[in-house]
């Protein structure tokens, strides 16, 4: 089975490559289109939610997290 990886970018939305469901909270499945690799929204701004459209690039949206060590 092949892992899915989710990257945090900064000031961006999250990146997930590798198999996955991506459901709403009445467990309806977005249709990925087959795409291995696709963007989740983390600014709100987005016109395609829960899916990024780059509006974070002109909203003013700052994030930068970095995991413990």
């Amino acid at each position: 089975m092949s892992e899915t990886l989710i990257q945090v970018r900064d000031n961006g939305p999250f990146l997930i490559t590798g198999p996955c469901k991506v459901t709403d909270a009445a467990g309806n499945i977005f249709d990925l289109k087959g795409k291995e690799t696709f963007a989740l929204c983390r600014c709100g701004v987005s016109a395609n939610r829960p899916f990024c459209d780059g509006a974070h690039k002109s909203c003013g949206f700052q994030s930068c997290e970095r995991a413990a060590t």
